[in-house]
């Protein structure tokens, strides 16, 4: 078993148990549900019972649910929060709107001449990770199609917002409930910083109530507040360890790689010069072979082409030309 089989089998992992996220509790409620979907789509409903919810509680997929979906205006949106970007979220959504259709239209027959109506389809993923992200982008689901053809049979188009505060900053404008939420996650990651996990949250709790932000809702929910975001907190960190790990693994089978090339370089040449030279030209070689194990690794995972020169520019330090060279050159 190699370095990363044993890495990802001995991570341990945050036992989720289905728990819900503080995001999909504090729109439980359908006002604060009618407030975000006027944000996102520009718009000004103001009956919150024309909304209906149908979030299915317990359709669960490899340990994931969705988050909020509901009915309205003859639209089926489902919104989804992340703060670990997700490039297989339009898959997953596939999955989610699956389960979803056939509990709509179990009594209705699909064989039969009429035409079965269903509303339009919406996806939608608030991300508020710590990774850089752009204010908006669209995920499709024929990215992770292994044959690219020019109209595909299926398609699924998923909207992500950078929630963030800085980001979309006319959503959150929009949307009070939106920015305070980001005010309090914002809060939670600064202090998490200086002290341990529960007491930052805690205090972020306690200003946010004194500053009047999500006060009512920190208020009836403070306990199941704090509890969700330490967890959540806690499962953010374990999957930035877990890309931090798979990065040190690349570069150190790089390094690895280089020194064997460079000792074969330096006996070859029979002398110190040479041995000098040959590890410093088995480590460059090294370096390429960790990049070009890391672009394989990420093509067999089905990422976008922008994703992964996105990923080498960060990871390894790469220009925006250097990394599309090493693309061109090993994703043939």
């Amino acid at each position: 078993m190699n370095e990363k089989e044993n890495l990802i089998m001995e991570t341990p992992q945050t036992e989720r148990k289905y728990k819900d996220k503080l995001f999909r509790l504090v729109f439980r409620e359908k006002k604060e549900l009618l407030s975000l979907y006027n944000a996102v789509n520009g718009t000004n409903y103001d009956n919150p019972e024309d909304l209906e919810v149908n979030t299915l509680e317990n359709a669960v997929y490899m340990n994931m649910k969705n988050d909020i979906s509901f009915v309205f205006d003859m639209e089926l949106n489902l919104y989804e929060h992340q703060s670990t970007y997700n490039p297989n979220m339009p898959l997953r959504d596939l999955f989610y709107i699956a389960r979803l259709l056939e509990k709509a239209t179990a009594d209705r027959s699909l064989y039969g001449i009429s035409l079965v109506q269903i509303p339009t389809p919406r996806f939608v993923v608030f991300y508020n990770g710590t990774e850089e992200q752009p204010e908006r982008q669209i995920l499709r689901l024929s990215d992770a199609f292994e044959k690219k053809i020019e109209e595909p049979g299926i398609e699924l188009k998923v909207l992500m917002l950078n929630i963030n505060l800085g980001k979309n900053k006319e959503l959150l404008e929009k949307c009070k409930t939106l920015r305070e939420y980001m005010i309090y996650v914002t809060k939670v990651r600064e202090y998490a910083v200086t002290m341990n996990i529960r007491t930052a949250v805690e205090r972020a709790v306690n200003e946010c109530i004194k500053q009047e932000i999500l006060k009512d809702f920190l208020l009836r929910y403070k306990a199941e507040a704090i509890q969700m975001s330490i967890f959540e907190y806690d499962e953010e960190r374990e999957m930035q360890l877990i890309k931090e790990s798979m990065r040190q693994v690349y570069s150190k089978e790089g390094r690895e790689e280089g020194r064997k090339e460079g000792r074969k370089e330096g006996l070859k040449e029979g002398r110190k010069e040479g041995l000098e030279q040959g590890l410093e030209q088995g480590l460059e070689q090294g370096l390429e072979q960790g990049i070009k194990a890391f672009i394989l690794d990420n093509l067999e995972e089905k990422i976008s082409k922008e994703r992964i020169l996105e990923k080498l520019q960060r990871h390894f330090e790469l220009s925006k030309e250097q990394s599309e060279m090493y693309f061109r050159k090993y994703s043939q």
